[in-house]
């Protein structure tokens, strides 16, 4: 597995929008998952190393971001022919055992993940109310491996700071994860 890095924020970049079908049955769109603060959106899947060591921390992180105002929104846009665990069916498996407090949708064509520059899994677009881009980074220093000590929560901090400002953090390093499993063209 080759680790990808994210881009850096380009600030200001509309969120494109997207009307994609979830694990809960429902359709969602970049409206109904935002809140009055802010939207996270978040492209993971199933089987990725860089995603499962996270996955509890971006559940805390969602949760705690809801009551200060921010939307999130996971998608999963990876090519399940290749990769099983990224199934239809794990995907509403593990949004339902790990109680995921965000809609979990599927970007089976994969418009979505190249509409927004997706690149790896996770990798995190933050915008503010008016679903401009203030925060490209990620989780925190972590990677696949054990949280440092002392480690910032680095992207519940920047979109705090999107909730009370509308402005994310000047300074952010890139995520790094699993490259998105792209199908063949």
């Amino acid at each position: 597995m080759v680790a990808t890095t994210t881009p850096l924020c380009n600030f200001g970049w509309p969120a494109p929008d997207f009307d994609l079908s979830g694990v809960d049955g429902k359709r969602h769109t970049p409206a109904s998952a935002r809140g009055p603060n802010g939207l996270l959106v978040m492209f993971i899947c199933n089987h990725c190393p860089y995603v499962k060591a996270v996955t509890d921390k971006l559940i805390r992180d969602t949760r705690e971001l809801a009551e200060h105002g921010i939307g999130s929104i996971a998608i999963m846009a990876n090519d399940p022919a290749d990769y099983p665990e990224d199934s239809w069916d794990n995907m509403v498996r593990i949004a339902r055992d790990l109680d995921f407090p965000f809609p979990y949708v599927l970007d089976a064509t994969q418009v979505v993940a190249k509409a927004y520059g997706a690149v790896c899994t996770p990798d995190f677009f933050g915008f503010n109310s008016r679903l401009e881009l203030q925060y490209r980074g990620r989780l925190d220093a972590s990677g696949r491996g054990p949280t440092p000590a002392g480690a910032r929560r680095e992207l519940f901090d920047a979109m705090l700071q999107v909730a009370r400002t509308g402005e994310g953090p000047r300074e952010q390093t890139p995520s790094i994860g699993c490259s998105i499993k792209w199908r063949d063209a």
